[in-house]
């Protein structure tokens, strides 16, 4: 019970997440038409982003809250908090209704909820340990991280089944909204589990011995020696934690769909089922971090990480998509352009026109999803892309008008197109080219060193510090990690992508960042496992 009641807010976290995922365009269709694409395109990505922005912030609001009213009192808030703004977005008046105030409106849910989330995972991380009996706060917490696939598969079953019963028409209707409103039954039985338990021996016993913190947020953050520890657990555990979670979990399913151009319910198919072969290693990882530690098991994820990704991902395209792994190996592709004739090819509004001779040519390569490389030519030059040992000549569209330029860019891109397809680079991956089970294997193993960094991380986080000050001192690290480090990989990997035009240099992100954790963990991070967690 104490592990069903602390794991369904993660569930809720994680159900939500996949509901906007998936019907991210039904949202964008409801509570984003109606705008200019500009203030459309940036209401979207602030509902996306906003609840990773805001956990930290959470983090300490409920985290101080913890330690100042108990565990169980403040995760029944925010798992009401995160049920509630869940639910109301399934209720929410489109924009044909209200105007601008729904997209605001949907911006404001997902701040409630991201504020809520920032409580929720310390509450339930430091409930369950607390709990749990000496020995074994692995194995119990670990048991945690397991919502994850369960909260995939939980929102996947919900569309399916409303998807099924009612038809696509009235689903783009009005029933994509049913799956916000199903989690009320998910928020019901949750709050059923949690208002059965009661509170955390440990606190109770803080309580009774007039231990608790007066001033949560000025102990943790305000004195050196807790500060140094936040500081420790953020740089040194979550920060390479977090990346190679979201490396794993979501950036591959993107790399997938989006560079190897897989198509999406295959995709979507190849990594749920990768999820479901790894989850049992959450628990795996957990019980053996009992065992030998919690830092070897986390750091050793981040090393295999550092060491793997470039040749696990470029695996993955020759798995996925052995028609591009084929051509971009026999005829490489180049841009040769005067350096100053390119701009970043990142456009996070989707307004920039990208006009210059240079930037037609990789923003072309960059949608076909053909990595490139880059070559200067001598100032004022048109750019040419070298595709094997043939060259097409781009254009400078600045001076033409747009319907002029439109044209123009058309038919040059489908001259590139009959290039590129006569050095055999495919349109999209075939399906009955991809290697399903090696695409499942590569996929495996990648959620592999999630579970490894992700399944003890719960327990050396509670371990790492006091009981009077750890509901505050371990949400904050957590939540910088998993919001801003994780939250937003996927984001800046791309723009590196399309900054260089190599399909693989995005992964130096997760790279850098877990190899920095494993130094900072190796040299100044002491083993958590048996800390007394009592005082």
């Amino acid at each position: 019970m104490v592990i069903a009641g602390a794991s369904a807010g993660t569930v809720f976290e994680w159900y939500d997440f996949y509901l906007y995922g998936s019907l991210a365009g039904f949202i964008t269709q409801h509570f984003f038409s109606g705008v200019n694409e500009t203030t459309g395109y940036i209401f979207a990505l602030a509902a996306f982003a906003a609840g990773f922005a805001v956990r930290p912030f959470g983090a300490l609001v409920f985290g101080r809250l913890g330690d100042l009213w108990g565990r169980k009192n403040t995760f029944l808030v925010t798992m009401i908090l995160m049920g509630l703004s869940t639910f109301v977005v399934g209720l929410l008046p489109g924009y044909a209704q209200i105007g601008v105030a729904a997209p605001i409106l949907l911006v404001v849910m997902r701040l409630i909820q991201g504020l809520a989330l920032g409580g929720e995972y310390g509450g339930a991380a430091t409930y369950v340990a607390e709990h749990a009996p000496p020995g074994k706060r692995g194995l119990y917490t670990s048991w945690i991280q397991t919502t994850a696939t369960l909260g995939l598969f939980l929102s996947l079953i919900v569309i399916l089944a409303v998807r099924t019963v009612q038809g696509e028409e009235a689903f783009g209707d009005w029933g994509w909204r049913i799956p916000f409103l199903a989690s009320s039954v998910l928020l019901l039985v949750s709050l059923w589990i949690r208002l059965k338990l009661g509170e955390s021996p440990v606190f109770q016993q803080m309580v009774k011995e007039g231990k608790t913190a007066a001033k949560p947020l000025a102990e943790s953050f305000g004195q050196w020696p807790n500060l140094k520890l936040v500081l420790l657990a953020l740089v040194g555990l979550t920060a390479g934690q977090a990346v190679v979670w979201y490396t794993g979990q979501f950036y591959a399913l993107f790399f997938l769909e989006k560079t190897l151009k897989v198509d999406g319910p295959t995709t979507n198919t190849l990594v749920a089922i990768s999820l479901l072969l790894a989850t049992p290693f959450f628990i795996v990882f957990g019980w053996l971090s009992d065992k030998i530690g919690r830092k070897p098991i986390i750091l050793l994820g981040c090393l295999l990480a550092v060491l793997t990704y470039f040749p696990l991902f470029k695996a993955l395209t020759a798995a996925a998509n052995p028609q591009l792994a084929a051509a971009t190996a026999s005829a490489p592709v180049t841009v040769v352009a005067d350096p100053a004739d390119c701009s970043l090819q990142f456009d996070p509004v989707g307004k920039t026109a990208f006009t210059s001779s240079c930037d037609v040519a990789k923003s072309a390569l960059a949608n076909a999803g053909v990595s490139y490389g880059n070559q200067a030519a001598p100032a004022g030059s048109i750019a040419q892309v070298r595709v094997g040992e043939a060259l097409i000549e781009s254009f400078d569209g600045r001076a033409l008008p747009k319907a002029e330029f439109d044209a123009a860019k058309a038919a040059w891109t489908k001259a590139l197109g009959a290039l590129l397809a006569s050095h055999g680079y495919p349109a999209k991956a075939e399906p009955a080219k991809v290697n399903k089970p090696m695409v499942v294997a590569i996929l495996w193993l990648l959620v592999l060193y999630v579970t490894m960094v992700y399944g003890p991380i719960a327990a050396a986080l509670v371990e790492m510090f006091p009981a009077r000050i750890r509901y505050t001192s371990m949400s904050l690290p957590y939540h910088i990690g998993n919001g801003w480090f994780g939250g937003f990989l996927p984001t800046t990997a791309f723009a590196m992508v399309a900054a260089t035009g190599n399909i693989y240099y995005g992964l130096w992100y997760p790279i850098v960042v877990a190899a920095v954790t494993l130094v900072v963990g190796l040299l100044f991070v002491r083993e958590m496992k048996g800390n007394p967690i009592e005082a």
